[in-house]
């Protein structure tokens, strides 16, 4: 993962203190459980979630449908965009998890010019398995054989990175509970009786 986990220093100023705010990516080739794994984190945290996917423009939409892998000029802006929102939101106080692919380390590098800090967690897993969750997936515009390009694409994080890498094996309560006690993320507090 990126950093250690804790708060950085605070920025100063009246607003917001941003040093407070979490940052997670999660992500992986499609099928491997993104969505699932950064809903059941922010379920557990109370991270805000968004899915990387909803902030393609629909001229990416459309490309993918009709399985074309996006070139990187057809990346970028997107990625930009999600750096931008998660920079927002910090600004805000917010902490977030994204679903996103972040497949390149110069993609990973963009988003981590967004927020002060970004943790990444990796959904690894052999294409066999990832092949077989894409054929049961209903109502999802990226299909099964674009995977190859995707698993052609991935850079796999260098030791520099410090990304938690977790085997999507596992079922998803068991990725979500290992990324959020690897990550060391505070668990949303439970209501308190009679409140």
């Amino acid at each position: 993962m990126t950093g250690d986990g804790r708060p950085g220093p605070s920025l100063g100023g009246d607003g917001p203190d941003r040093s407070t705010t979490r940052h997670v990516v999660v992500m992986g080739v499609s099928g491997s459980g993104k969505t699932t794994v950064a809903v059941g984190i922010s379920t557990v945290t109370g991270l805000t979630f968004a899915e990387a996917d909803e902030f393609h423009p629909e001229s990416n939409v459309e490309l993918m449908r009709a399985g074309v892998p996006l070139a990187d000029a057809h990346r970028w802006p997107w990625l930009r965009e999600l750096a931008g929102w998660m920079a927002e939101r910090a600004a805000e106080g917010v902490s977030t998890v994204l679903a996103c692919s972040a497949l390149r380390r110069s993609y990973r590098d963009v988003l981590r010019q967004g927020p002060p800090s970004v943790d990444f967690v990796f959904l690894d897993g052999s294409a066999e398995v990832i092949r077989e969750r894409i054929s049961r997936r209903a109502g999802h515009y990226m299909p099964a054989s674009l995977l190859d390009s995707q698993i052609a694409t991935l850079e796999r994080p260098g030791p520099d990175e410090r990304i938690l890498t977790l085997d999507v094996a596992a079922t998803p309560q068991e990725l979500v509970e290992a990324a959020v006690e690897g990550l060391d993320l505070p668990r949303r507090r439970a209501a308190q009786p009679g409140r």
